[in-house]
């Protein structure tokens, strides 16, 4: 860091070294993004995006597999609360093995932030998980995936975003496409409870809010994936033990998993370990291209999770399923267009922008703020 004075002007400037020159090892660049120890930051943005959506796809393709399995054990149903506190218990060893392996082991995220967040968390997956004693697979993937809408009211009023034509089309085509999948269920295989619905409901909302929260934190505090898994699901994982604790729902949960040990915990792992690593491709998601994009590529994995729950597991089929299938593939192709027109329309000044940035030595603070 340089400080030039001028004694004339009696004024102070100050320059940070740019990305090419060394910077302390207490500072981390806000580009530096890392999933699994791979540095995204080298990449440019397509194939960053390729890497996270791939990534997304296959471990959460696997974790949509093994949740429908788990629940396929005869009387494992009413323990979808136990099932979640194994989760996030796993995520937290995950998480803090994670940390340990990167350079930088500071908490840069504010506790009270991660106590909002860990609440977040808890009522999404745990209400999620809860919902499928009450509801077949395919119908609660459908309403899960119905969080587009949410998600965008959510990044209005919390982050003051505003979205254009084609985002709110891609919205629309997407829940409308999923809802009409969710009606063909009901007409061929009606498994509806009003109990499963109020669960996912109520696990749609918190997951409409949490994407925009962890993308706020994550950005304004430059908090790195591991981070953000180890504080909010270990404090999550808290919030759940002392809720089945007072329900007395603890004791009959470990009693039921210790007679099918490896239907249980054994498929729990695994389904851990598929989900931490298809949490943190979707974090790398949120922290680079918004929130509104990670909820895009999330729900064309579901309805790709369904595809495979019928194929894996017996179900009646209807050809109401493919066009709204159809209409869903309509809304992610609206979504990535529109994050995509102003690059299009305007190649030849984020070029010269972009050069004009790069030709200089330092950056202001102004700029790496």
């Amino acid at each position: 860091m340089d400080l030039k004075y001028n004694n004339s002007r009696k004024y102070i400037s100050i320059s940070i070294p740019s990305k090419t020159d060394t910077m302390s090892p207490h500072i981390k660049s806000v580009d530096d993004i890392r999933v699994l120890g791979i540095n995204l930051s080298q990449f440019q943005k397509p194939v960053q995006f390729f890497i996270c959506v791939t990534g997304v796809f296959i471990f959460y393709l696997i974790y949509g597999y093994l949740q429908e399995l788990i629940f396929s054990v005869e009387g494992f149903k009413p323990f979808g609360w136990y099932l979640t506190l194994v989760q996030f218990g796993f995520y937290s060893v995950f998480g803090l093995i994670e940390l340990q392996l990167t350079q930088d082991k500071r908490r840069r995220i504010p506790a009270k932030t991660y106590i909002i967040i860990a609440f977040l968390t808890v009522g999404t997956m745990g209400l999620s998980n809860t919902s499928l004693g009450y509801l077949n697979y395919p119908t609660q993937v459908i309403f899960k995936c119905c969080k587009l809408i949410p998600v965008m009211i959510g990044g209005i009023f919390i982050q003051g975003k505003r979205y254009n034509a084609a985002d709110v089309s891609a919205a629309v085509c997407m829940s409308i496409g999923l809802i009409w999948f969710t009606l063909a269920d009901s007409t061929v295989a009606p498994n509806f409870n009003v109990t499963g619905v109020m669960l996912i409901s109520l696990a749609l909302c918190a997951d409409a809010v949490i994407g925009n929260v962890q993308e706020k934190a994550m950005k304004l505090h430059n908090g790195s994936n591991s981070e953000m898994v180890l504080y909010s699901y270990s404090i999550g994982f808290v919030y759940i033990l002392l809720g089945l604790a007072i329900t007395s729902g603890l004791t009959p949960a470990i009693a039921f998993c210790s007679k099918y040990p490896f239907q249980t915990y054994g498929y729990a792992f695994f389904f851990s370990l598929t989900g931490y690593f298809g949490i943190s491709f979707v974090l790398a998601l949120i922290k680079i291209f918004g929130a509104l994009i990670a909820v895009t590529v999330t729900t064309g994995r579901k309805a790709m999770t369904i595809v495979l729950s019928f194929l894996f597991f017996a179900k009646p089929f209807t050809l109401q399923y493919v066009w709204s299938g159809l209409l869903v593939v309509l809304g992610i192709f609206l979504n990535v267009y529109s994050k995509n027109m102003d690059k299009f329309r305007l190649p030849h000044l984020y070029s010269f922008l972009t050069k004009r940035g790069s030709e200089g030595k330092s950056r202001t603070f102004s700029q790496t703020v």
